[in-house]
This record gives structure tokens, sequence and C-alpha cells, in this order.
């Protein structure tokens, strides 16, 4: 089936578009310091993310994350300059307004656990730096997504994260050398499958 530009997918199930964000020294916000708030601040943290979390109140794991803690009610104004952020209280109407207020300044959004209050949504994540697979259910199995991304992290041992480090260094030496990107594709494919069998 064809469609065309702006035609809408009415038989299809949402799509999401999947990207990696760069995060180093962004500012977000975490609205909400409960163990589900915690824990996202930590995956933005580990980013290198500059993470702010607003919360009157949090749990003790606070004073260890190594984020800057506004110990008060959300404002709106929280949001100014922001890049991205995540509603994680334990209030359903907190989260509903900022996402509210995410949306009509333009900012990316997650609401924890629920789906259709988002712009973007976080995938199960397997890191072995600089690898990262990203399983993605569409927000439909949080639980399933975890599984699967067990599963396939089985697959992949140390030495595709040292292939992969060595392949960042030949990029520079492959766009020198091959004048087109299918010469490089083709390189690169080739001796992936060298390496790896």
């Amino acid at each position: 089936m064809t469609y065309m530009i702006g035609e809408p997918r009415i038989d299809a199930e949402k799509r999401y578009y999947m990207a990696c964000l760069d995060l180093e020294g962004r500012s977000c916000l975490v609205v909400g310091a409960g163990p589900v708030g915690i824990e996202k601040a930590r995956g933005l943290l580990e980013c290198g993310a500059d993470v702010t979390v607003v919360a009157p109140e949090a749990v003790p794991e606070i004073a260890n994350l190594g984020a800057r803690w506004l110990q008060r009610p959300y404002e709106s104004s929280d949001l100014d300059g922001r890049f991205l952020v995540i509603a994680a209280s334990s209030d359903t109407e907190l989260n509903r307004r900022v996402f509210a207020d995410a949306e009509a300044r333009g900012l990316l959004c997650n609401v924890a656990d629920v789906p259709e209050l988002c712009s973007f949504i976080l995938p199960a994540v397997y890191r072995q730096d600089p690898i990262a697979i990203a399983v993605s259910t569409g927000g439909a199995s949080p639980a399933l997504a975890q599984r699967i991304r067990s599963e396939v992290a089985a697959l992949i041992g140390p030495e595709y994260a040292e292939l992969a480090r060595t392949l960042r260094d030949l990029r520079p030496w492959g766009k020198k050398r091959f004048q087109t990107y299918e010469e490089r594709r083709d390189y690169f494919q080739q001796l992936v499958a060298r390496e790896l069998g």
C-alpha cells in the first residue's frame, strides 16, 4: 500500500520515529522524585545531561544522584530553557499539566507510563559502550520490551563493542580513501563480516 506525504495512516498502529538524542550538557527537567523520577533522572545523567529534579519531597537516593533538586512544587516556569522534560510524579493531574505546558512550548515530554501523554517514549536499552540497543513496543508493554532487550543482549559480546570502536576510528580514513558512500558502505560491511563471521 502506498501513502502520500501528509496522508494519515488510518489502518496502522502509531509509529514512533526512532532517534538517539545527544543530551551532553543539555538542560533536562524531571518532575517527581520518587523511585520512577530518580530512575529517569539517573538515565539522563548517564548520558551527560544537566538534570534538575523538582519535587517537594524525594526518596533518599536523591542525595547521591548528582542532579540539582528544587525542593518545592512544580511551576510552569521550570520549563524555561529546557531541552526535554519527564513527568514522573504520582499526581496524575500534575503530570497532565506538565505535558500541556511542555506542548505549549514545543518541548519534548515524556509522562512516565502514560504513552498517550508523550511526545517521545523511552525504549528498553542495553548498553555496551559505544553500542546501545533500544527495544520499543510502542508503549504497549515495557515488560515485553525488557524481555526482548535481554534476549538480544545475550547475542552481543564484548567483541562487538571493540569492533565498534575500531570502526569509529577508521571512518575518517574511509572518507578519504573511498569517493562514494556506496564504496565506503561495501568496504565496512565486508570488514564487519570478516571480523564477526
